[in-house]
């Protein structure tokens, strides 16, 4: 009778409704594997900013017009981005409730669009001035003195990718926790297409066809 009862038990944690996790072991381990690849990605950028906030020099492509300011811009989002290393892992044991795991599906469809929008937008952005058919501003930095080549690798080979992976990992938690073949296919398409439809915006924004759109 035990293992009867074990076995059923067993089904009904494998088995979802819509869009209801399957309580597998492997689920289980991807999830937790993607939450802290989350939160050490976010908090490894939190350190690059917080370095620039605490007067760090090293990497820098130009002279800010005022430091107080660009300290203060990489301080900000040195605790935002802090905050993004702390909530995948402080909202581990949330997912398992149904109310707080559709707030967290939201975040994340958020965080996954907004992080992969802002990588492809500004990666394509830098690829336009490279090739000549725009020319970027540096409104924070003194006229003249931005190495414009460093400002491209930094963007196109470390700030850019990062926003992809972020974004990416997010994207792939929240589709390990949406279990249902139906609710996964409605998370991801509808993900790709804000994705596609901001991209283009943004793009277009850049390039100075529509108005501006601000992306972040």
């Amino acid at each position: 009778m035990d293992t009867q009862q074990q076995a059923r038990t067993d089904m009904r944690k494998t088995t979802s409704g819509a869009g209801q996790p399957r309580w597998t072991e492997t689920s289980r381990t991807a999830a937790t594997w993607l939450r802290y690849l989350a939160a050490g990605w976010a908090l490894l950028y939190a350190i690059y900013r917080g370095y620039y906030a605490l007067g760090g020099a090293a990497g820098m492509f130009g002279e800010p017009v005022s430091q107080r300011q660009w300290r203060l811009i990489n301080g900000i989002a040195a605790v935002l981005l802090l905050g993004a290393a702390i909530l995948p892992v402080a909202t581990a044991r949330l997912w398992r409730h149904p109310r707080a795991r559709a707030i967290l599906l939201a975040i994340g469809w958020v965080i996954a669009v907004g992080c992969v929008m802002h990588g492809l937008v500004d990666i394509a952005t830098r690829l336009l001035s490279i090739a000549g058919v725009i020319h970027m501003q540096f409104p924070f930095f003194v006229a003249g003195s931005v190495d414009r080549q460093m400002a491209d690798a930094q963007d196109l080979f470390f700030n850019e990718p990062w926003f992809l992976i972020e974004g990416a990992l997010w994207g792939a938690l929240c589709w390990v926790e949406l279990a249902a073949g139906r609710a996964r296919r409605w998370w991801l398409v509808s993900a790709l297409v804000a994705i596609a439809m901001l991209t283009v915006i943004g793009v277009l924004s850049s390039a100075g066809v529509i108005g501006k759109f601000i992306i972040g």
